[in-house]
């Protein structure tokens, strides 16, 4: 059969020179203009593409995927106060979404109180503050717990910001081992990527493999790290470079936690990934297939794992920021659409949708529900949730599925040659491979050969943008007020005791420190405090990357 593909595929490409001399094709498009069985070589339908629900997972994770259900339609939020990110919560809720996810100011994220100085012009600007439990009751206030899905994207102070949600759910009398959500809690893509990171590499993974130790026996539920492959991509790297990376540094955390004592199939199945839709519909929903397959082989084949829900990738995605433009935002309304088609098509298992004025400030009301909008319409309009793998048997696809994991695998060869993830981003290959692709993106759009609409063709003059979102620097003097009554009010002697067992427990790598921050947040310690006494036992980490 392949030797008559091929000689009727030659007879084809003989045919394609005319064709061209009439209609030149476009510059700069793939080498490669068809696909046929012959690019599938002699791949083997069962072993390596498979069904849904069954290893190496390429066509998804579960058996009927959205056929039984939606995925979880996650909408990021969080501005301002806890007061007014509460009330985008319950507005989100009220309109179809079936999760939270938890977006938090600079000061949040780095481990500083509002009333540092070095927050000052940033409190509740990217996020919302957060500095105690007292803000997070004021979060999820009128929420049940037990009832919503909540993701959080924390990393340095995930420990702190997971053992203030367990806290909330207690007081609404919600047990732990009934709440269900993540927290991201990927401290190495900070380093390579990102840059929110507080501590070393050593004492940040002690707390991460700490959270998966205790969240095994207390909160089952909960996915206790998302390792995030977004962020690698927001910075500029290729689609098989941000599988490779990101599979790569789930490759270190689940050797942590193995020489922490942790048996992998205690843990496996409640670690999830984090996933950028991009622009080029194929290529991603192949990288979603690609990303699954590689992941299930890793965990059976390298960690030895035997529980099947060990060796599956689950997903959260989020429409690919980068690709917003602050030029005719009108038009990232398509995009977000067609990046939330491939996402879909790939079979992930919740998503955010971006809002078209995220490129000039944080979303509207109205911004917001139209992104919001625009994945239920995909759900309930567009046919694409009614079949399991639309895209599966398409020669391309199948082709370019094979091709981003191969190369995948190459880079996860190449880091483990360099030690690891870890010394990988110690030695600065993986910023190094991140700004290398970035630079080569950024000169193909300057250039022209790179067409991005509005931007570098088809503009336009424009009005300039009205009824944008703003936060007011006066939220950093409320939030220092709230701060000042706090103190004021709770029992200094219990805070200043919670915190001198943390620091001993610090001290003692033989200590789970998870139940020493929970009792450090039921006194009411700010996060800044927390995060103070731990700064004070590991320090800080200082990037040192030789290019």
């Amino acid at each position: 059969m392949s030797e008559n593909i091929k000689a009727a595929l030659e007879a084809y490409t003989s045919t394609v020179e005319k064709a061209i001399a009439k209609f030149p094709e476009r510059p700069n498009l793939p080498e490669q203009r068809l696909y046929t069985p012959v690019d599938l070589g002699d791949q083997d339908y069962v072993s390596e593409i498979g069904f849904p629900g069954q290893y190496p997972f390429t066509r998804g994770v579960q058996p009927t995927m959205y056929r039984g259900r939606f995925w979880t339609m996650r909408m990021y939020a969080g501005f301002s106060t806890a007061e007014e990110s509460n009330k985008r919560y319950r507005y989100l809720l009220a309109n179809g979404g079936s999760g939270l996810s938890c977006a938090f100011d600079l000061p949040t994220q780095i481990g500083y109180d509002s009333d540092d100085a070095i927050s000052a012009g940033e409190v509740g600007k990217v996020g919302v503050a957060i500095d105690s439990l007292a803000d997070m009751e004021i979060l999820f206030d009128q929420i049940d717990l037990s009832k919503v899905s909540t993701s959080m994207t924390i990393n340095a102070p995930a420990s702190v910001l997971l053992a203030m949600y367990i806290a909330v759910a207690e007081k609404q009398g919600v047990s732990a081992d009934k709440l269900k959500g993540t927290i991201q809690n990927d401290i190495l893509k900070e380093y390579a990527a990102r840059g929110t990171y507080i501590f070393p590499p050593k004492p940040s993974m002690r707390l991460i493999t700490n959270i998966f130790e205790y969240c095994s026996k207390n909160v089952p539920n909960w996915n206790t790290i998302s390792i995030s492959g977004y962020h690698i991509r927001e910075a500029g790297s290729t689609a098989s470079q941000e599988i490779a990376f990101t599979i790569a540094d789930g490759i270190a955390y689940a050797e942590a936690a193995i020489k922490a004592g942790l048996d992998v199939d205690a843990f496996a199945g409640r670690l999830s990934f984090f996933w950028n839709a991009h622009n080029n519909v194929l290529e991603e929903v192949a990288k979603f297939r690609a990303s699954r397959r590689v992941w299930a082989k890793v965990m059976k084949e390298r960690f030895g794992a035997k529980n099947p829900k060990s060796w599956m990738l689950r997903v959260h995605t989020q429409t690919a920021g980068s690709m917003l433009t602050a030029q005719q935002p009108n038009n990232n309304i398509v995009r977000v659409a067609l990046q939330t088609a491939a996402a879909v098509m790939g079979g992930t298992q919740s998503l955010h949708t971006n809002s078209r004025d995220e490129a000039l400030a944080l979303p509207t009301e109205e911004s917001v529900m139209v992104a919001l909008r625009t994945q239920q319409i995909v759900a309930y309009e567009s046919g694409l949730a009614d079949v399991i793998d639309p895209l599966a048997g398409s020669y391309y696809v199948e082709a370019l599925t094979n091709k981003i994991e191969k190369e995948a695998w190459e880079y996860i060869n190449k880091i483990d040659e360099l030690g690891g993830a870890v010394e990988a981003i110690e030695k600065g290959y993986i910023q190094k491979e991140i700004q290398d692709s970035a630079y080569k993106w950024q000169m193909a759009v300057e250039s022209g050969e790179k067409v991005i609409v509005g931007v570098n063709k088809f503009q336009v003059e424009e009005k300039p943008v009205e009824g944008l979102l703003k936060v007011d620097d006066s939220v950093g003097a409320l939030q220092k007020k709230k701060l000042d009554a706090l103190k004021e009010r709770r029992d200094s002697a219990a805070v200043a005791a919670a915190l001198a067992n943390l620091e001993a427990g610090c001290k003692d790598e033989s200590v789970n420190l998870m139940p020493l921050i929970l009792e450090a947040v039921k006194t009411y310690a700010t996060l800044g405090e927390i995060c103070g006494v731990m700064r004070k036992v590991f320090g800080e980490y200082e990037a040192h990357v030789n290019l």
